[in-house]
């Protein structure tokens, strides 16, 4: 059975222990290429997973844009 399950929320304004989390969140749970696909590197589930979405979220909330890590 499948079960959808909704994204973390993002706290506004992004505390630095959520930043710190989001931080290590986008450098874990990366894309890795698999035949059926993208998968979490960390989760094996399709790409983005939960915890690379909050932590992108956060991370935009906080002021980064693509490709910039604090």
């Amino acid at each position: 059975m499948s079960v959808l399950l909704a994204d973390f929320p993002v706290v506004v304004p992004v505390p630095d222990e959520d930043l710190l989390l989001a931080q290590l969140a986008v450098r874990v749970h990366v894309p890795e290429r698999w035949p059926q696909g993208p998968l979490c590197r960390s989760e094996r589930v399709p790409y983005p997973c939960r915890l690379a979405r909050w932590g992108h979220a956060t991370l935009r909330a906080a002021g980064f844009g693509a490709g910039q890590l604090p």
